[in-house]
């Protein structure tokens, strides 16, 4: 997964709060767009777009972005980051066996997950499905355990973090299915009826996800803040030419400038595809 963009109404505010608070880093400000990361990798773009309001409730876009931590001590000085100043932006956490997760929203309403995999060795899967659930996890416990005092004076403001996995608010889980598995060419690693599809590729729990949770009926999207993009990163130009091909036989339209595949899933999300 590649950096996802975010189109905003307070730029500076917004900024700040991925920096001081998620602890992300700026990469690059060029006029109305920052990007951040960490260590160089781009996580969040920020777009500057204060003509546009936000969607209406029920609309469907982004659910969260989640932000895989490469260790539960960098997690942890992130969860204990935000909780500083924006205690009030948390709203839930949960072990789910592959991984544990704190969740947020941005002062825009813009969800973001912050997480730590488990090893892939204790993963367990079934028909190719992973195994996955929602268990109580204590945030105040968590940072008990792994909130070191290097940590705590920054030993962990350089780790790498990436884009782990992007969960969007759709209309119908169908639809989803047929665009990202039988169209995108993701695999199915879990389903929740007909409220949530979860998607990867190379064996990972899942890159995305599109549930109907808040969204049920959703039509194509409106113009408005929050999801601008959604980037993907695959591994060479021959896999970028077949995704090409294989969305124009399922009738979806493709727009190739020679390096980056541009198109929209069915509720007009934009999604970027390049070679890594």
């Amino acid at each position: 997964m590649g950096p996802v963009t975010l189109l905003v109404a307070d730029l500076d505010g917004i900024t700040a709060y991925y920096r001081d608070a998620v602890t992300l880093q700026v990469l690059g400000a060029e006029g109305d767009t920052v990007t951040l990361g960490r260590a160089g990798r781009p996580i969040v773009v920020l777009t500057h777009e204060p003509s546009l309001r936000h969607a209406a409730r029920g609309a469907a876009g982004l659910y969260h972005t989640a932000i895989l931590f490469e260790s539960q001590a960098a997690l942890a000085a992130a969860l204990y980051s935000v909780a500083r100043p924006a205690a009030g932006t948390f709203t839930g956490s949960a072990d789910h066996l592959v991984s544990q997760a704190f969740y947020f929203t941005d002062p825009e309403g813009n969800g973001v997950e912050l997480y730590w995999d488990r090893a892939r060795s204790e993963w367990s899967w079934t028909h190719g499905q992973v195994e996955m659930s929602t268990l109580f996890l204590d945030p105040n416990a968590f940072l008990q355990e792994h909130l070191t005092e290097e940590a705590l004076a920054g030993g962990t403001a350089g780790d790498a973090a990436s884009v782990g996995h992007v969960h969007l608010s759709v209309g119908d889980v169908a639809t989803a299915r047929a665009f990202y598995v039988d169209a995108l060419g993701f695999d199915s690693t879990a389903s929740l009826g007909d409220t949530a599809l979860f998607v990867s590729a190379g064996g990972y729990h899942h890159h995305m996800a599109m549930n109907v949770w808040q969204s049920r009926g959703a039509g194509p999207r409106m113009p408005a803040l929050g999801l601008g993009r959604i980037d993907l990163a695959l591994p060479d130009a021959d896999a970028l030419g077949a995704l090409g091909e294989r969305l124009r036989d399922h009738g979806f339209a493709v727009r190739d400038d020679g390096r980056t595949l541009a198109f929209d899933d069915p509720w007009r999300n934009a999604l970027h595809a390049t070679v890594a």
